[in-house]
């Protein structure tokens, strides 16, 4: 195997030890003290911040105050490897979404592998995605600017809840956004294996998400798309994608190849490599030139998929 890519000047390697199954409990409840507030998600009073438990799944819904009359509405799916985190986790960038332009974020809390596997967790965010759009009127927002947005798992969930609104006649999307996506539960692209012991998120840690959800069929011949979106055969017909990496990090090359393929399938897919960003890099990171060059790039794309 040959020498992984370097890692950006401005970020140090942070890899630790790789999240083994037996981990998965006590990485849990070390996130419970991470866990943001109303008074953090509300930011002063510029959104109200709601839980609602009388839906399909529980939804937290953030609505802006200033735009009663919303521009759209992101629907965030949170990441975690399958295993890990809440509606709560990695929401704040859509909060900075939400308000430069004017949306409503709604974020799912679905259910988490092992205690849930596969179909549990894309299950759950297509129902809460499709009780999203039946309420567009009722919380505020354009139905034909609804974006489904996640990183890491949540990004896997994103592409696959896009096939099945595209499969199933559902939802019309405006765009996918899909940060470091985990797309494949082979585990074993150049990348996986050149990242291996190295990357935050590497083929141990993988294996450990791709068997809670999959269980020993993880890898196998018959794993559906909609558990892992790079098993799609068919990619025509998706909204337009914006899909970011790392080229550090073990997803880059099933990120790569997911977009040449929408490519390849006469769609709309805008990628970014960013060089020697590690898995989670921008959030590890904030202030580094990289991490703010990706942001901002993800702004660049929503701003022209939500003009006029």
């Amino acid at each position: 195997m040959t020498t992984p890519p370097p890692f950006d000047r401005e970020l140090p390697v942070v890899a630790g030890p790789p999240l083994l199954p037996a981990d998965i409990p006590a990485t849990r409840a070390e996130r419970v003290a991470l866990r943001l507030t109303d008074a953090e998600l509300s930011r002063g009073g510029m959104f109200t911040v709601e839980e609602h438990h009388d839906t399909p799944v529980p939804l937290l819904i953030m609505r802006p105050v200033a735009f009663p009359a919303a521009r759209g509405c992101v629907y965030w799916i949170h990441g975690g490897g399958m295993v890990l985190g809440d509606n709560r986790s990695g929401v704040l960038e859509a909060l900075d979404w939400a308000e430069e332009f004017g949306l409503v974020v709604v974020s799912v809390d679905y259910r988490l592998a092992p205690e849930h596997p596969h179909p549990a967790p894309v299950e759950d965010c297509y129902a809460g995605l499709e009780w999203t759009a039946s309420r567009a009127p009722e919380l505020g927002f354009d139905p034909g600017h609804l974006i489904v947005a996640g990183g890491s798992a949540g990004g896997g969930l994103a592409a696959a809840v896009t096939l099945m609104a595209r499969d199933k006649g559902g939802p019309a999307l405006r765009g996918q956004l899909l940060m470091c996506p985990m797309l494949d539960d082979r585990n074993d692209s150049f990348s996986v294996r050149q990242m291996a012991g190295v990357d935050t998120w590497d083929r141990t840690s993988n294996a450990t998400g791709w068997g809670a959800l999959l269980g020993d069929t993880a890898g196998g011949p018959d794993t559906s798309p909609y558990a892992a979106p790079a098993r799609a055969a068919d990619l025509s017909s998706l909204p337009p994608a914006y899909i970011d990496v790392g080229s550090a990090e073990s997803f880059r090359d099933e990120d790569i190849t997911y977009a040449t393929r929408i490519w390849q399938a006469g769609g709309d897919a805008e990628l970014h490599v960013w060089p020697g960003g590690f898995h989670g890099f921008d959030g590890a990171f904030p202030e580094a030139v990289l991490s703010r060059d990706a942001r901002a790039a993800r702004f660049h794309w929503l701003n022209r998929l939500l003009a006029p």
